[in-house]
């Protein structure tokens, strides 16, 4: 990479200036990065929203930190490196998410001085994100882009396809022939675990608020899905079930918490909940009735460096394409990504495709 270009735009975490937020999202000039030895230069082509890059902006996100960079998930290519002879240089790559989960099956290994967990983007210790034109990374974090991606579907894979595959495959041990419930589909993480869970074999249900989104999913290939706002949604589930001859549930894969009773009749005894998140109700209710029914409640969140590595090979194995549901034109579009998650409108990523200035294309 050129020494011509000193300076990039990032949007970055700034105190309110009296707008709705508590936080602002700022587009501002930094100077380039100096790298470190074991250090790559990623020119950031995509990046995708999270719905933690909100409760950032609501201030409703634990470390928030004025100054940082906003966003987790980012694709580009390698532009530079602090080895003159890196092969990593011309290769395109996502950047890895979070740090401090290298590899233990359980949690993150240490939460030390010199070794915490946390996610990229706004917040903690990490100051470094995605929603820039580059981004200096240890060289292990930039994880080479299958080839039948492009940008903008690899900048909707990685917190996304890390988070589904630590609730689906490992948590929830999904394999060929178990019939799995997801809730809340139409978001990223439940749309990779339905990819992940159609693409073991699994017969997959889902559910939703709107009957456009269930239409959508069962497309990628659910066998069907009901409306949660219907009071009498979990019989309508088993229902289906009897129709399509699927017995009973052996995993739901949840994402908004809430009474496991409600779902006893329909879930094996055994059956596994796997919750990676509470969007509906802030605790779960097990009681003696589910423990009397040996059911296995798991909390699942992201996953290891070495998780996303397994992922990303069965992705690519089974050419799977993370869905994206909106495409927005430069960093300067990204209060229209922010409007779209707090309306819930989207199914799949909302993604920025960032623009880069003549002078940085002409100088790569």
């Amino acid at each position: 990479m050129t020494s011509a270009i000193n300076t990039y735009k990032a949007l970055v975490v700034k105190k309110s200036s009296g707008s709705v937020y508590a936080y602002d999202a700022h587009l501002t000039d930094l100077p380039l990065p100096k790298l470190n030895p074991g250090q790559v230069l990623v020119k950031v082509n995509a990046a995708a929203f999270n719905h933690r890059d909100l409760w950032i902006r609501r201030g409703q996100y634990p470390g928030i930190t004025p100054g940082s960079t906003f966003g987790a998930d980012g694709a580009g290519v390698v532009v530079g490196s602090h080895d003159k002879n890196d092969t990593l240089v011309g290769k395109r790559v996502f950047v890895t998410p979070m740090r401090g989960w290298e590899k233990h099956p359980d949690a993150p290994e240490s939460h030390t001085a010199t070794l915490r967990f946390g996610v990229i983007g706004g917040s903690a210790w990490l100051r470094l994100g995605t929603f820039t034109e580059y981004v200096a990374v240890d060289r292990d974090q930039a994880i080479p882009t299958p080839n039948h991606l492009d940008d903008t579907q690899a900048a909707a894979w990685p917190l996304a396809g890390l988070t589904a595959w630590r609730a689906t495959i490992i948590n929830g041990q999904v394999k060929k022939g178990d019939t799995v419930l997801i809730t809340g589909i139409g978001g990223g993480v439940a749309l990779v675990a339905l990819q992940f869970c159609v693409a073991k074999g699994a017969n997959v249900y889902v559910t939703s608020g709107k009957q456009e989104k269930l239409d959508k999913a069962i497309a990628l290939g659910a066998k069907g899905g009901v409306n949660y706002k219907d009071k009498d949604w979990r019989k309508q589930l088993g229902v289906l079930l009897r129709k399509n001859n699927h017995g009973l549930f052996d995993a739901v894969i949840d994402s908004a918490g809430g009474d496991i009773s409600e779902l006893g009749k329909i879930v094996k005894a055994g059956g596994r909940f796997v919750c990676y998140g509470m969007t509906a109700e802030p605790r779960i209710t097990f009681t003696m009735r589910e423990v009397l029914k040996n059911y296995k409640l798991l909390g699942s969140t992201m996953g290891s460096r070495q998780d996303l590595i397994d992922a990303t090979k069965f992705m690519a194995e089974h050419q799977i394409v993370p869905v994206v549901s909106h495409v927005l034109d430069g960093l300067e579009s990204a209060d229209e990504g922010f409007e779209l998650i707090k309306r819930g409108d989207q199914f799949g990523k909302i993604v920025i495709k960032v623009r880069h200035d003549a002078q940085s294309k002409s100088k790569l």
